[in-house]
């Protein structure tokens, strides 16, 4: 079997035209701890932190662009228990480097836990590496 690698060539007409995926959503326990990580540790820009009554609107967004994060503080046991299971214990978030080496290093020496050494895959180097409240995420450097 060959690998297929799909664009948006010989797109339909049903297609919806100007939409993009701007922000995911990371039920965190407190939106302080969770700033400092994504902005101190991984280098994301904290875009917007509003204050909304008894909740904030924060979202940071990765060095070189993306979709952004909304770091949503859990209310309730429900969301207290889904922070770090958002993802049903498998790998659901995906940052990319252009040097796996060099940002892996960088993260390690912040205390960042991770699964695995980088693995060769056909599309590029990756490892396993989870946040401080347990999601599961790749460290990706694209191939080519």
């Amino acid at each position: 079997m060959t690998g297929t690698r799909v664009t948006g060539a010989g797109a339909t007409e049903s297609r919806a035209t100007g939409a993009r995926l701007a922000a995911v959503a990371l039920i965190v326990p407190d939106y302080d701890p969770a700033i400092r990580f994504f902005v101190d540790v991984l280098g994301f820009s904290l875009v917007e932190d509003i204050p909304m009554g008894a909740k904030r609107w924060v979202t940071v967004e990765p060095p070189a662009g993306g979709a952004r994060l909304v770091l949503a503080r859990a209310e309730g046991d429900g969301q207290q228990a889904a922070i770090g299971a958002q993802g049903g214990g498998r790998v659901w978030l995906f940052l990319t480097t252009d040097d796996i080496a060099r940002d892996r290093a960088r993260m390690q020496a912040a205390d960042v836990v991770f699964e695995e050494p980088v693995r060769h895959e056909p599309y590029g180097k990756v490892c396993v590496w989870r946040d401080p409240f347990g999601n599961r995420w790749d460290l990706i450097e694209p191939a080519g």
